[in-house]
């Protein structure tokens, strides 16, 4: 099913090849504000949530959390055609929805409304759609479901709990922010915290020192995202990639930074917080996604309007 955009002559979208693009599957909670629409599904039941779309499959739904996300990384697309028209290393977007596909119109609808350049919308009812990510090549799957976040990271797909919020559409670049342990890295090091403090973490960290890390499950995002990054000079990237991480830089920085090196994985920006609250880093940011393991530090981005996304 190829879309149109509402500017376009009736010209298909160029179909991406997904053994070579970066594919992130999102599910239409995520990409819209669905909040109302799932309240009634959940109060009133599937059948009158199904006649509630049909009757409204013309108009449009608003913007959702990961929605200035999808925009940005359609801008990357635009620049890296401008810069290369053969390139196949792209992002593709695909939409795994549970809705029936009666109700699937106004989601359809909704996207050409907004010109967005997606092509591929599976209407799932099978409980579990995250089935389907393997198959479709998925390296990053924003669902509002923590059912379904669960099920993909279990299958080894990139995955993160968008939380349905207000956000301000940032501009371009791309940008998006990583924590560090349990999301870029393992949590090999929180595990040590939990268990011996601050202390033990710190000494932990200095005897692993010129040991990498283990990988975290956002790892295969990051790095595909940074083999996109690098086929641009710095001063001129559509991409801009930062760590956010509550690690002290003193402490626990040199072990991070190397294994970055290690990975060959190039980080525009990083910041060790020691503990300090993200928020007005995140807002100096503007983000278009920041990926967290802590629910405190999503709380804290939300409440600076961030676009925030759970791993958990």
């Amino acid at each position: 099913l190829s879309l149109l955009s509402p500017n376009s002559s009736f010209l298909p979208l160029l179909q991406k090849d997904p053994s070579e693009a970066l594919v992130i599957a999102v599910t239409t909670r995520a990409i819209f504000n669905l909040e109302e629409e799932h309240k009634l599904y959940l109060e009133k039941g599937k059948e009158e949530y199904t006649r509630h779309q049909q009757a409204n499959q013309d108009k449009p739904l608003p913007p959702g959390t990961a929605f200035a996300f999808i925009q940005a990384v359609q801008y990357v697309n635009k620049k890296i055609l401008e810069s290369n028209p053969s390139e196949k290393d792209l992002f593709d977007i695909l939409v795994l929805s549970n809705n029936s596909p009666e109700s699937g119109i106004r989601i359809i609808n909704s996207a050409k409304h907004y010109g967005l350049e997606i092509s591929k919308f599976c209407f799932v009812s099978d409980e579990d759609s995250t089935q389907y990510l393997k198959f479709h090549r998925v390296k990053l799957f924003l669902s509002a479901d923590r059912t379904d976040v669960c099920n993909a990271l279990q299958r080894g797909v990139s995955s993160a709990l968008v939380f349905q919020q207000e956000v301000q559409a940032p501009s371009t670049p791309l940008r998006v922010v990583f924590d560090g342990d349990a999301v870029l890295f393992s949590d090999e090091t929180e595990q040590v915290f939990r268990e011996q403090g601050l202390e033990g973490a710190v000494q932990y960290e200095r005897a692993m020192e010129a040991v990498p890390m283990g990988e975290g499950p956002l790892k295969a995002f990051a790095m595909h995202l940074g083999k996109m990054r690098k086929k641009f000079s710095q001063e001129n990237s559509p991409i801009r990639t930062y760590l956010v991480t509550a690690r002290s830089g003193r402490d626990m920085g040199i072990r991070a930074i190397k294994t970055l090196r290690e990975w060959g994985l190039a980080i525009d920006e990083a910041f060790f917080m020691d503990g300090a609250p993200k928020g007005p880093i995140l807002s100096q940011i503007q983000p278009h996604i920041f990926f967290d393991d802590g629910l405190h530090n999503i709380q804290g981005a939300q409440d600076m309007g961030i676009p925030s996304a759970w791993v958990p």
